[in-house]
């Protein structure tokens, strides 16, 4: 069944067996439909969730049941605009846990912070459901070996939302690069330039109504409610998110291990700082981290800094490849150029996108994790590259770092920020 769908499958094992009993061999489609029904519930639909939700809305005999958000009002806005999309109402939950009781959810699709994402899919993956879980996989380096356990053990197809494994065009530049087209590849360069203001700071208050505020916090220490993190400013604090590295950045770690072929490093240098804004983030508004692989002589630079900047061949967000023969950009999702030799000829070069949710029900479909495009360990290492940046950053030293055993060499300190310290009830399972 590699090459069928599972429907057309049944369609051709049932029209033979009825033609062999004399009865009509033409049977209406729906009578396949809810054999082959994929049933999605997507999990915080303020931000990345409302794409979650048109993206697999769209696509054939998959069905959004349920909408979850810690926030009542933002699920009571958004089932209100899915009635009008759709002109049918859906079910709404505000704690996570619910849906995975639900035996009518098939998959769950993760939208919510940074600090959510691992947990929410291994008690999905416990509950037996499947799950594509948006970037980064992980708030943390521990995090994605117990992703990866928890997916092995419960035979859950897990997708990471790093939609650029699935561009046609992405595709065919890593062919190219492993082709030799630019040459012997020694270095990735990340770009991540997006415009991130001033976001003042806003002080304690209140927690709004209709949002569950121990909820949100998850597995995060408990501390008062401010509006500097809901919802969207979570992302520049330690205990929620991951700075832009390990936001918008995870699509290009991702693409820049991927097209050298490697794992973790072995040696890292982060520097940086908040040079623009007296505001209360945490994370660095400029950040460059170079992550060194000596045995295989490759090195990948990392660069995040706002958008009020030069672009580097034409590139804010996206990466450049360096070879003996020539280099390759690729800018943005589907997109990728070459230059060959000294003078930079215009080599191969191609457009064409993808569509990463339709590839998550093929794997779901077909019980096949080698269908997937951002299969689960790409959460581990995309996220795990910019985690230990991010480490380095903060200990504002370089950092030895040992790819087998996942561990800092010879460095407690270092090592003590590769896990976290979890709130009752939202811990990280020791046994998956």
């Amino acid at each position: 069944m590699q090459n069928d769908s599972r429907r057309t499958f049944l369609k051709t094992a049932a029209t033979g067996s009825l033609a062999v009993l004399g009865l009509p061999t033409i049977i209406p489609a729906h009578a396949f439909g809810a054999n082959d029904r994929i049933r999605v519930a997507v999990i915080g639909v303020n931000g990345r969730g409302k794409d979650h939700i048109s993206g697999f809305s769209k696509l054939p005999n998959v069905e959004v049941v349920t909408l979850c958000d810690v926030d009542n009002v933002v699920s009571a806005q958004r089932a209100a605009d899915f009635e009008k999309t759709y002109s049918r109402k859906v079910k709404t939950e505000q704690d996570l846990r619910k849906v995975y009781e639900d035996k009518n959810v098939d998959a769950v699709s993760i939208a919510t912070p940074n600090h959510w994402h691992a947990l929410a899919a291994i008690w999905a993956c416990q509950a037996g459901k499947d799950v594509y879980v948006e970037k980064p996989g992980t708030h943390n380096l521990r995090e994605g070996r117990k992703l990866i356990e928890a997916a092995s053990k419960y035979n859950r197809i897990v997708q990471h939302g790093v939609q650029l494994r699935s561009s046609t065009a992405i595709q065919e530049a890593i062919k190219h690069l492993r082709d030799g087209v630019i040459g012997k590849v020694y270095m990735a360069r990340g770009l991540v330039y997006k415009w991130r203001p001033d976001i003042g700071n806003q002080g304690n208050s209140a927690v709004p109504a209709g949002l569950n505020w121990d909820l949100w916090q998850g597995p995060a220490k408990a501390r008062e409610f401010s509006k500097n993190y809901v919802h969207y400013n979570w992302h520049w604090f330690w205990d929620y998110g991951n700075g832009d590295i390990g936001n918008q950045g995870i699509h290009e770690t991702d693409l820049a291990m991927w097209g050298l072929d490697v794992g973790l490093p072995e040696e890292i240098t982060s520097t940086g700082g908040k040079y623009l804004w007296k505001d209360c983030k945490e994370t660095p508004e400029v950040l460059t981290s170079t992550y060194n692989y000596p045995k295989e002589g490759k090195v990948i630079q990392f660069e995040v800094r706002p958008w009020m900047t030069n672009k580097e061949d034409g590139v804010e967000v996206g990466n450049l490849f360096y070879g003996d023969k020539g280099y390759m950009v690729i800018n943005g999702y589907n997109d990728y150029k070459t230059f060959l030799g000294k003078e930079r000829t215009p080599g191969p070069a191609g457009h064409a996108g993808g569509d990463h949710y339709l590839n998550f029900i093929e794997g779901v479909r077909s019980r096949d994790k080698s269908k997937l495009n951002g299969p689960v360990e790409t959460a581990h290492l995309a996220a795990g590259l910019a985690h230990v940046g991010n480490i380095a950053y903060r200990l504002g030293r370089t950092l030895k770092f040992d790819p087998k055993k996942e561990e800092f060499i010879g460095d407690a300190e270092a090592n003590a920020h590769l896990s976290r310290q979890y709130r009752a009830p939202y811990a990280l399972p020791k046994q998956v």
